[in-house]
């Protein structure tokens, strides 16, 4: 088994919470910074660019739930 599948879960927690903040920050890393993230978190540059793909998908998903939902009451960003 790899290790990124043994992980405890506060390191898995610790994984994502990098993997979140540096979605906060770009939605489009290119290929180093992939390489970057992908070195501090511990796995493939290849699971990292799956990763960014979900983000997104889940992303727009709550862009648009969220613009549907928010007429009556805007929020500011």
């Amino acid at each position: 088994l790899p290790n990124s599948l043994s992980l405890n879960n506060a390191s898995f927690l610790e994984q994502l919470e990098e993997l979140e903040k540096m979605f906060q920050e770009d939605h489009y890393p290119d290929n180093e910074k992939r390489r970057e993230i992908a070195a501090v978190v511990g796995v493939t540059p290849q699971r990292i660019m799956v990763w960014f793909q979900n983000r997104r998908a889940k992303w727009r998903k709550l862009e648009k739930l969220s613009v549907k939902g928010n007429k009556k009451y805007p929020t500011s960003s």
